[in-house]
């Protein structure tokens, strides 16, 4: 995991971010000449100069569980594009971004810059540094991950800079039939399993008919597909030794009560079990729960639930799926979406409510690539189309709002060159 989503993936991203903010930069040229025809005289001609202007300061809110992917791509986006850069980790992820601006401010002085172009800014877990740094007038730039409430304040309160967002969301599978009905369980089971399902990309809600599916193994029932998925995480994760390193640990308290109350939600098709890690015995370590509700049900599973919990949704056709689909990620917002079908009408109705919701869409997936997985320089990280973010890892409108084209022209006397 730590190879996953931080580290050299997270560096990845970082790259990228640099390349788009440099092309960004580079689309205007340096200098140009403009040129008017004015009768039997000469031309009017004017020199004309763009320079490329930082916006100010910009501020980077870690977040708790992903501390590096989050935050990189920001903090490497607004030093290419010229910006001071102030690093705000979250209290329970202090040392990841401290290395960062630690070895960060090295490299700047060793090239003959200052080292506070990027500072920390750490705090207690009670503190509210970030929403004082945030409404600063010298703040410009605000890249943020977590929780939507306080997204939402950052977008409604930080007025005088540009904010990138990445907030909760309800992540969606809709599934009408397979061809490999082992390979979507698999599947899915490692997508639920990873970090706990602590991943802004997990699974959530798993749309199936209630009368069931077509598979290679013939028909599945819903309680059919809700066995075979449970089967797949058992065996996944049925070895302690293997499974701590899938899992990783549970964050912080609010993801086990989420967890611990899920059972009361609805059916228990797998109950969560604990873990012991053999290297970190006070560690929380819990696998997946998955609960079975019906579309009537809305009340529960249209909002997150942040951690390792799922929610196997009975619906009356596929149809039906692909319309709650549409409607929980618009209202709600999403990171990821798949679809598992045999039937190409149902994925081109599935891609096409997808575009409409504005979420990234994977179709089949069965073996090495998982859905809530997203790599460097062919995937973008969310779309900012849906309420989940308003901003995508990467391209060219993560970077262009972070700096500025000024103009200068002068008039270019008669017989001179420009």
């Amino acid at each position: 995991m730590a190879f996953q989503a931080g580290g050299a993936h997270a560096l990845d991203r970082a790259l990228e971010a640099v390349a788009y903010a440099h092309e960004e930069q580079a689309r205007t040229p340096a200098t140009a000449t403009w040129e008017k025809p004015a009768g039997k005289g000469e031309p009017l001609r004017m020199a004309k100069t763009f320079h490329v202007v930082p916006r100010g300061v910009a501020l980077v809110i870690g977040c708790n569980t992903f501390p590096t992917w989050n935050s990189w791509p920001g903090l490497f986006a607004s030093l290419a594009t010229g910006n001071a850069v102030v690093v705000k980790p979250h209290p329970r992820a202090v040392l990841p971004l401290a290395i960062t601006v630690h070895v960060a401010r090295e490299v700047l002085a060793e090239q003959g810059f200052d080292p506070d172009l990027v500072t920390l800014a750490a705090e207690d877990p009670d503190g509210r540094i970030a929403a004082a740094l945030a409404v600063r007038p010298e703040v410009r730039i605000v890249d943020y991950t977590g929780s939507s409430e306080f997204g939402r304040w950052l977008e409604d309160n930080a007025r005088q800079a540009v904010v990138f967002t990445e907030k909760s969301g309800v992540n969606t599978v809709v599934v009408d039939s397979t061809d490999d009905f082992a390979g979507m369980c698999r599947n899915l089971a490692f997508s639920l399993s990873l970090y706990t399902g602590q991943m802004c990309t997990a699974p959530q809600n798993i749309y199936v008919p209630r009368e069931g599916i077509a598979t290679d193994k013939g028909h599945k029932s819903f309680a059919e597909v809700g066995e075979g998925l449970a089967a797949a995480v058992d065996a996944l994760l049925g070895d302690d030794a293997r499974a701590v390193e899938l899992l990783g640990a549970v964050v912080n308290p609010g993801v086990l009560e989420r967890l611990n109350a899920a059972p009361d939600a609805g059916r228990v098709v797998l109950a969560s079990r604990t873990i012991e890690h053999p290297a970190w015995p006070d560690a929380t370590v819990r696998t997946p729960t998955i609960i079975a509700l019906d579309s009537s049900d809305s009340a529960i599973y249209t909002t997150e639930c942040f951690g390792p919990v799922s929610y196997l949704i009975a619906t009356d056709s596929t149809e039906a799926s692909l319309d709650l689909f549409r409607d929980t990620v618009r209202a709600q917002g999403a990171m990821t979406a798949a679809v598992y079908s045999a039937d190409e009408k149902v994925v081109d109705a599935a891609e096409q409510a997808a575009i409409e919701a504005g979420v990234a869409l994977s179709v089949n997936l069965t073996r090495g690539v998982f859905v809530n997985q997203s790599a460097a320089f062919s995937d973008f990280h969310g779309t900012g189309a849906n309420p989940a973010a308003n901003a995508a890892f990467t391209d060219g409108a993560y970077v262009a709002g972070r700096f500025r084209i000024v103009q200068s022209r002068r008039h270019v006397a008669p017989g001179l060159n420009a």
